[in-house]
């Protein structure tokens, strides 16, 4: 992390409001809103503001699911949603826009009927695709300001360049378990705010699979709760021009422990500014593997299968299946039969002859799994530098398993 102060030094400014508001308000408007409008820090004029924003959400999962509901619920009165998934089972228990008869449906279209319920008046704009360097720019076009509740690096860090080059404000937040950060960034905002960008704070992404996903290390249904209604917040201070956005400044949550702590993000001075988008960027497939693990010999769950049909007492030796999953994960599903031996143990267990790891290989070649193969090839790539022969990490690990191969495995 580069860019923190962490002394809390900040001017104790607001900024001016970010969209001019409509002329005026309907009566059932008025209604509607009636506790915004004795709010003195919003009241009418800020209502009427909020009535003429147009707000781009990334993603309609945990975070963006309250993000969506509390922006319309404000009356916010264009809000596009761009998400390329559909509603699974086990997204309900955070992405609370969704319900059980919208499992397999896209998320934005989900969204959009559910916002047309609670909020009739507010347009909303559902776009069912994956964000990249090639749409980005335009479908940002005419918005006042973004709100980024993306799951993967390759799509916050593309949102964070996109909004950099095009001088959009950018409230951006991550949720790891019971834990959550949250920031808003601009990298042209009014005098005498400084210009921070999500570059400054983090200058680069880690490398891939380094960092587990939610579905690989599980989060709390409450916390993008309580995050996502915070990033709604920051969207109407920013368009109302109330109270103090946290531009330059970093919160950090733990649901668990109930703590708080700010702190200031600076410019990096020694930071190029971003002026274009890398051809790829927000696709999945540009978050390429680490030289190591792109050398990891793979094998298809089909071809796994494969073998395992084919070993036979005096034919070919069965491969032995290793899942380097957390226990977690492991309860909810598995490759039978197989053997466990979690990531964070692999190098220990190698280094031991009578370990898990080396009995297993006596008795076969080993393909390691996990839940989609970062993990996996990550194991594969310490069990060959510790001198294990023929490992092989499994492609698209259990997901690839399921799909392919055992459709009866629930997902996660």
């Amino acid at each position: 992390m580069s860019g923190v102060n962490g002394n809390n030094a900040s001017d104790d400014q607001g900024l001016p409001p970010l969209v001019e508001p409509v002329a005026e308000l309907s009566a059932d408007e008025r209604a509607l809103y009636s506790r915004h409008l004795l709010l003195g820090a919003i009241g009418e004029e800020g209502q009427r503001r909020l009535r003429a924003a147009s707000v781009f959400v990334v993603g309609a999962g945990g975070l963006g699911s309250p993000v969506l509901l509390y922006l319309a619920a404000a009356g916010v009165g264009q809000i596009t949603v761009v998400d390329d998934d559909e509603v699974d089972l086990a997204n309900l228990h955070r992405q609370v826009i969704h319900s059980v008869p919208s499992v397999g449906r896209p998320k934005v279209e989900s969204a959009r009927e559910r916002l047309a319920g609670l909020a009739p008046g507010v347009v909303v704009e559902a776009v069912h695709t994956r964000l990249d360097a090639l749409n980005i720019t335009e479908l940002l076009r005419g918005h006042d300001l973004v709100v980024d509740g993306s799951d993967n690096f390759a799509t916050r860090y593309l949102v964070s360049d996109a909004c950099e080059i095009a001088g959009i404000p950018l409230i951006w937040g991550t949720i790891d378990r019971f834990r959550a950060q949250l920031a808003v960034f601009w990298s042209r905002p009014p005098a005498p705010a400084e210009p921070v960008s999500l570059r400054d704070l983090y200058p680069s992404a880690p490398p891939p699979g380094s960092v587990p996903s939610c579905a690989e290390a599980g989060v709390v249904g409450a916390l993008p709760g309580t995050v996502g209604s915070m990033m709604a917040m920051e969207a109407v201070k920013l368009i109302t021009g109330a109270g103090r956005p946290l531009l330059g400044r970093l919160m950090l949550l733990d649901l668990l422990e109930t703590t708080t702590r700010t702190v200031t993000i600076r410019p990096d001075p020694s930071r190029e500014p971003v002026t274009a988008l890398p051809d790829g960027a927000g696709d999945a497939s540009c978050e390429r593997p680490a030289p190591e693990l792109a050398a990891v010999p793979t094998v298809t769950a089909a071809e796994v299968a494969a073998e395992l049909a084919a070993a036979a007492p005096a034919g070919p030796v069965a491969p032995v299946l290793v899942d380097v999953r957390g226990a977690g994960e492991r309860s909810i599903a598995r490759i039978d039969p197989s053997v466990w031996v979690p990531l964070d143990s692999v190098a220990e267990d190698a280094a031991d002859p009578t370990g898990v790891l080396g009995r297993a290989a006596a008795e076969g070649p080993l393909v390691l799994y996990c839940k989609a193969g970062a993990r996996s090839a990550q194991a594969a790539a310490t069990l060959m530098a510790a001198g294990f022969a023929g490992v092989r990490s499994l492609e698209g690990g259990i997901e690839a398993w399921t799909r392919e191969v055992d459709p009866s495995l629930p997902g996660y």
